[in-house]
Formats: C-alpha cells, sequence, structure tokens
C-alpha cells in the first residue's frame, strides 16, 4: 500500500473541523499533482475524539497518528512526514499526565488495551468504496454461509459462540434467531434497531458511519437463517451522517448480488430498506420500534407475543441492534470458538462503549468483556482531568445505574453490572468526578426518563413524575424526613410495574445513588447543603477578602450588578442581587481565586 493520508470524519472529526482538513489535503495534492505519491482516505471516527480532528499517516508500515489539526498543518504533513518521512512530533499525540509523546496509533495508552474487532478496519476503510471492506474479507461470510451452510447451521453456529445481544438485556443472540426460525409463518422481518437515543452514546452511529457494510452483511447471514426476505434498518433521524453513508452501502451492496433476488446464485431473496425514527427515546423498545416501522405512535406492547412469534404486521420479527449484527460476520468467518474464547464464561466477545464525561481521553473503546472499570477509566481514559477524584461512572444510559469508587475493580460483564444495580445497555459510560452532585445527577437523568417517557402505563407516567417532583424539592433545599425512603418505595414499584424497559429501569440512577451515596441525599434534606457545590439554591458565591486583587473583573461582568468595591480594594457580593449564575467564579483570574462558592448558602 502507498503512503496514504487518513482522515477520520466521522461526526465527531467533522464537528472538529475534518471538512477543512479534507479540503486542504485535496487541494493540495491537486495543486501539486501528487496522486501517485500518496492516496487520501476519508474515514470513519478513530476512536479517540478527544484528539478530533485527527490524521493518520499510513508510512512505511506504520501509522503515525498527528492530533488536534489545524487546515495549515496539512501542508506540513505531506511535505515533511509522506514525502520525508519526517515525524512531526509537535502534532503527536501525548499523555497529559506524563507528556510522553507517541509515534504510532498501536503504541498510545487509550488503544493498549483495547481488543478493536468491530473498529479495527475503520482506519483503513472508506464507508463510501465497498471495495475496502471486501479487500478485509467483507461479505466473504454471506458467501461461506449461503454455498456451505444450512439455516440450521448458522443458528447453532451463533448459539455457540455465546453471542448476546448489545442492545440492553443481553439475551442470546442464538436463541432469538432459534425462536424466529421456528415460528410457522411464510413470511418474516429481520430488523436492526438503530435508534439509539442515550444521552453520551454513540457506538451504532459510528458503526454506520464507518462501516456500513459490516451491519449490512451480519443482517443478510441473520435473514438466511432465519427464512426472512426483507430487512429494516430503524435508524435515528438525527444521524444523517450514517443514514447518508449507509444509503451507499446498500446501493453498492446491492450491485454487487449481495442484496436483491438470487443472490450469489443460491435462490435467497432479501432486501433491505431503511426507515427513519422520529427521535423518541422510547422506541428504542422493540415493540414500540415496530409500531413505530407501522406508521403508528411508538408505544410499547404487552409481551407475550414476542416479536419472534407476532412482530412487524402481526409476523415473526428478529430484532438486533447495530453491534450485534456486526459481530455476525467475524463469527462465521473466524468461528464460534474464537468469538467464545473472548470475554468471560457468560458473556463473550467484546463489547463498545462511548467513554465520555470527566475523563481525559474521551471517545470510543472497544474492550473484551470482563476488563474492569478501573483499566477502563485510568489506563484507556487516562484518568480523571485536572488533579480531580473520581466519584461515580454510569453505565447503560439514562435507565443504567452510578457504581461508585469502592465499584472500580468490578468486571464489565451483563450480570456483574445488573448486580450492582446498574446495566451493560446499548454502551454508554459516563464518568463524574469530585464535583458532581449525585442527587443533581439522579433528577437529571429521571427528568430525561420521565419526559421521554409514552405515558402509556401509569407507574411510569405518574411514578416519575412524582419521583421528580421529590428530588426537585431536595436539590432545592426543601427535602423533608422521609423522601429518601419514599423515592426507595415508589423506585421498586416503578421497576415492578412498568410495561417496558423504560420504566423497568427508569428508576436505576436514583435507586442506587441512594444507595452508594446516601450521605449527600442526608445533607440535602438534613443540613440544606450539597457537598459538591452544584445545586442552585444550596449554594453562594463569596468573594474571599484576604485572596481578591481588586482587579475589577467580576464586578464588570456581574449581570445582576451584585459586585461592588473600589478598584485596588475589596470587592464583596450583595446575596439578595446575586442571581448564582458562576460569572464571577468562572472568570477570576487564577492568580487570586478569590471567588468561593459555599454550603450552605449565605442567607
Amino acid at each position: 500500500m502507498k503512503p496514504a493520508l487518513i482522515i477520520s470524519a466521522g461526526t465527531c472529526g467533522l464537528a472538529r473541523g475534518a471538512e477543512a482538513l479534507i479540503k486542504a489535503a485535496k487541494d493540495y495534492q491537486r495543486k501539486r499533482r501528487l496522486h501517485r505519491e500518496f492516496e487520501i482516505k476519508i474515514t470513519g471516527c478513530h476512536g479517540l475524539c478527544e484528539a478530533e480532528p485527527n490524521i493518520l499517516v499510513h508510512f512505511n508500515g506504520k501509522f503515525i497518528f498527528y492530533q488536534k489539526l489545524k487546515p495549515e498543518n496539512v501542508k506540513d504533513i505531506i511535505e515533511k512526514t509522506i514525502l520525508k518521512g519526517t515525524i512531526i512530533k509537535e502534532f503527536l499525540w501525548f499523555d497529559s499526565e506524563t507528556r510522553k509523546r507517541y509515534v504510532d496509533i498501536d503504541e498510545i495508552p487509550f488503544y493498549q488495551k483495547q481488543k478493536r474487532i468491530l473498529l479495527g478496519h475503520n482506519v483503513l476503510i472508506e464507508p463510501k468504496y465497498i471495495k475496502d471492506y471486501m479487500k478485509f474479507g467483507g461479505y466473504s461470510a454471506v458467501g461461506k454461509v449461503l454455498k456451505k451452510y444450512r439455516p440450521l447451521d448458522v443458528i447453532n453456529i451463533i448459539k455457540k459462540s455465546g453471542l448476546r445481544g448489545r442492545g440492553g438485556a443481553g439475551f442470546p443472540t442464538g436463541k432469538k434467531w432459534e425462536l424466529c426460525q421456528k415460528a410457522k409463518s411464510s413470511e418474516k422481518y429481520v430488523v436492526c434497531n438503530a435508534d439509539e437515543g442515550d444521552p453520551g452514546a454513540y457506538m451504532d452511529r459510528s458503526l454506520l458511519e464507518g462501516n456500513s457494510h459490516s451491519v449490512i452483511e451480519g443482517i443478510i447471514i441473520g435473514a438466511y437463517a432465519i427464512g426472512a426476505q426483507e430487512g429494516i434498518i430503524y435508524v435515528r433521524n438525527e444521524y444523517p451522517l450514517a443514514i447518508r453513508n449507509l444509503g451507499i452501502a446498500l446501493k453498492q451492496a446491492h450491485n454487487k448480488g449481495f442484496l436483491g433476488k438470487n443472490i450469489l446464485k443460491s435462490k435467497f431473496n432479501f432486501e433491505i430498506t431503511v426507515v427513519r425514527g422520529a427521535g423518541a427515546f422510547v422506541c428504542g423498545e422493540e415493540t414500540a420500534l415496530l409500531t413505530s416501522i407501522e406508521g403508528r405512535v411508538g408505544r410499547p406492547k404487552p409481551r407475550p407475543p414476542y416479536p419472534t412469534e407476532s412482530g412487524l404486521w402481526g409476523k415473526p420479527t428478529n430484532i438486533n441492534n447495530v453491534e450485534t449484527w456486526a459481530n455476525i460476520p467475524q463469527i462465521i468467518s473466524k468461528g464460534a470458538e474464537w468469538f467464545s474464547g473472548i470475554g468471560t464464561k457468560r458473556s463473550k466477545g467484546t463489547k463498545i462503549f462511548s467513554l465520555v464525561g470527566k475523563i481525559n481521553n474521551t471517545g470510543l473503546v472497544e474492550v473484551p468483556m470482563g476488563i474492569t472499570l478501573r483499566e477502563i477509566i485510568d489506563e484507556i481514559g487516562g484518568g480523571i482531568p485536572g488533579g480531580k477524584e473520581f466519584k461515580a461512572v454510569q453505565t447503560g444510559g439514562p435507565s443504567g445505574g452510578c457504581i461508585p469508587k469502592s465499584l472500580l475493580d468490578l468486571p464489565i460483564d451483563y450480570e456483574s453490572l445488573t448486580k450492582a444495580g446498574s446495566m451493560m445497555g446499548s454502551g454508554g459510560m459516563i464518568v463524574m468526578d469530585e464535583d458532581t452532585c449525585m442527587v443533581d445527577i439522579a433528577r437529571y437523568f429521571l427528568d430525561f426518563s420521565l419526559h421521554e417517557s409514552c405515558g402509556k402505563c401509569p407507574s411510569c407516567r405518574l411514578g416519575t413524575k412524582q419521583m421528580v417532583e421529590i428530588l426537585d424539592r431536595i436539590t432545592e433545599g426543601e427535602g423533608k424526613e422521609g423522601d429518601i425512603e419514599f423515592l426507595e418505595n415508589i423506585g421498586k414499584n416503578v421497576k415492578l410495574a412498568s410495561l417496558c424497559g423504560l420504566g423497568q429501569t427508569a428508576a436505576n440512577p436514583v435507586l442506587t445513588t441512594i444507595k452508594y451515596f446516601r450521605d449527600e441525599y442526608l445533607a440535602h434534606i438534613k443540613e440544606k447543603r450539597c457537598p459538591a457545590l452544584v445545586c442552585k439554591s444550596l449554594i453562594s458565591y463569596v468573594i474571599d477578602s484576604e485572596l481578591c486583587g481588586g482587579c475589577t473583573i467580576c464586578a464588570k461582568n456581574c449581570p445582576s450588578d451584585a459586585i461592588t468595591g473600589e478598584p485596588k480594594g475589596i470587592y464583596t457580593i450583595d446575596q439578595k442581587k446575586c442571581t448564582k449564575c458562576g460569572i464571577c467564579f468562572t472568570i477570576c483570574p487564577s492568580k487570586f481565586k478569590a471567588v468561593k462558592k459555599v454550603s450552605p448558602p449565605i442567607k
């Protein structure tokens, strides 16, 4: 392979300026007529989103990783690295703690403990070219299945692999396929759930943006095993790049004969269509998703019957999420034993997480099941920025639980996370530091679930509303004795009585924060203070007279004219006028750090 300039251009990269890098690279290559010297590849996300916009230079067998670039840097990279083989040190990724710089992408600590089965080829696959995917064995699994295996053989391979659904509860994938295959009907459907709605989660989006073909190939194999002739990919309309790349990939797969009639001369007919979701979080639940596809309001249905018996249009339907489908070609190509050799006894393979929040290395990580939270947060994530202390991590999105520092050595698998009061979910992982108020976090996520509830069952509709009202009171300094016990009681009943997964898990953030951070609830209720200095009603901003340098910056920027004093003198804040916007705290020069937050508030 000749030298290549590989530009990360997923949504995260484009948001940080990758489009300008692409234009600069193409313009320079065209003007200097360097098309024979190197190629430009526009790929999906490379994983280390914190370093966007970034470029990989493939040169002499190495993948040199340059980070946080500007358009004017592209000329230097081409002239010095691609044409002369010189490493530009100031562009290299460096560890924010040790300040050490790394040349090759595989040397960077962020990637060291990952096992990038699904994401690994993304750096070499340009999404709009099917040939790139096929160069790495793409669609060979479909050929293998259609030539060598009966549908039941495929199902047995998936069962033997131990693959479990990556979208939430972790139901065994092969077992689900088997149930759908056995359902008596001449018409069946397979559905890909790409309705990724968790705040901070973007695993499915990145897979579709960077390598849609892996998902399409998995769906084709699943359809053959189950006996379906039609597939649907239900994707959020908020994912325009994923939808665009998916559309290109489907057209190319059709042109190559992997979709349509008589696929690879096997007499197997199969088509895939894309349905755009309108953004309702509840449509991530499979029965609500199916009613949305049918053109009705996305609301869950009671189960049984399960979709494998009666799903889309009343026909047997198999639903898996994006990551689950993307695993299928790998299992077929490399074998069930290979896949089951990764992970733990009951949780096989790898899992993709979006690592976000108060963490140095934000991005997408793909790790073997069984790795500990500590390894992900400290070694892959690079720890907490600013020398702050780790406080908690929430896994599983707004329906997940908050796991404390004492459980950092917890292995990541379905059972361990559930036992801790959280869940695997689709793979969101939000890290929180010492400045996070756990009561406020619980209120935030529960408020999200309240507004995303379809309102069908009273336990969810009314229970979450009542819990949010109590949490609002507590964060406003109006909590009272018995509130904690009342929250626990309502939360447990909401879990037991709700129809779908949204209501059944909505209380998790509240129940886990009460379990692990009860002292913070007590501080809010009994002492009327917020230990993390977050809740507005329970804090005040004050100026330390011994530290104040009289620079006037805070007074000039106060929107409510609450700060008074004389230049080079002592400034004070009128608590009656202060709106607690925090501007004074933010802009106070670091050499003074005179503005402080205190709790309980000054009356």
